[in-house]
């Protein structure tokens, strides 16, 4: 019986269209809220970038970047924003799919009675994963939108950056999802957010370059989705191509696919318990 239950967890997932009217109703009742959501969302990144970007970047100058062509010389701020952006789209989607989805699962019940609706659980996941994602890709836009402002970068190669992002945001909706499925309370999330995002932002080369660590932390960070996210991004906002560009699009997929396929197998084993 055991079996035939991890079987039935641990199946391909069945979807179909109709998680959209879910990921429109989400986009329904949060577009009462968007402008406070978005100045909450934009706040604590564009304050990073001020206070690290213009006050020690004052202090550090210049950033050495190692690159294809050899080493770069760049400004710290330009070395800052192209880190900070991703950092926020893996803030984002996390936040969405851990405490706006759990509330809507746990909390107030929502899944329960869109499922009294000829949808599957599966679509109900897929539509809350797509939904992170979009929460995600409209915080950077606004974010990307200020930097160009400022006049930080204006490399045209920031449009390939957009669908990166977006692609960022899926894979943190992915993984935060199985947090979500295996949490009892808020106050869960904690775990997340200190053993991993938090140690995963100092080791990924947002702040500083990863030259510096020591050569374990180095092989570490090389598999870390928000290294291979800022590793796509950053030679765009510097006017260059990405090296090894289907590698670091290939280790997102990965863990997109993998953490997504283990949320939705967790989730199901929740609505069976």
């Amino acid at each position: 019986m055991s079996g035939a239950v991890n079987q039935g967890i641990w199946r391909a997932p069945d979807l179909s269209l109709r998680w959209w009217p879910v990921f429109l109703r989400n986009l329904l009742v949060w577009r009462k809220l968007a402008i406070p959501s978005l100045v909450g969302n934009i706040a604590e990144p564009l304050m990073w970038l001020v206070a690290f970007g213009y006050g020690m970047g004052a202090l550090v100058g210049q950033v050495t970047v190692q690159g294809a062509g050899g080493t770069t010389q760049v400004p710290y701020i330009l070395f800052l924003a192209s880190g900070s952006i991703c950092m926020s789209a893996m803030n984002a989607a996390s936040f969405e799919a851990l405490y706006s989805a759990f509330s809507r699962m746990h909390v107030q019940k929502t899944w329960d009675g869109i499922m009294n609706a000829p949808v599957s659980l599966d679509s109900v996941v897929f539509a809350e994963m797509l939904w992170a994602a979009y929460k995600a890709i409209f915080t950077v836009t606004a974010i990307l939108g200020v930097m160009l402002a400022l006049g930080i970068s204006h490399s045209p190669k920031l449009l390939v950056a957009w669908p990166v992002l977006l692609g960022a945001g899926i894979t943190f909706s992915c993984i935060a999802l199985i947090f979500n499925a295996l949490a009892k309370s808020y106050d869960f999330f904690t775990y997340y957010f200190t053993l991993f995002l938090t140690p995963m932002m100092f080791l990924s080369g947002v702040f500083f370059p990863r030259d510096q660590l020591p050569p374990l932390l180095r092989w570490v960070s090389d598999w870390l989705p928000l290294t291979n996210a800022v590793e796509l991004v950053r030679p765009l906002f510097m006017d260059r191509w990405p090296e090894h560009p289907f590698r670091h699009a290939v280790v997102l997929a990965v863990y997109a696919v993998g953490a997504f396929w283990l949320a939705l197998a967790l989730t199901r084993r929740r609505f069976r318990a």
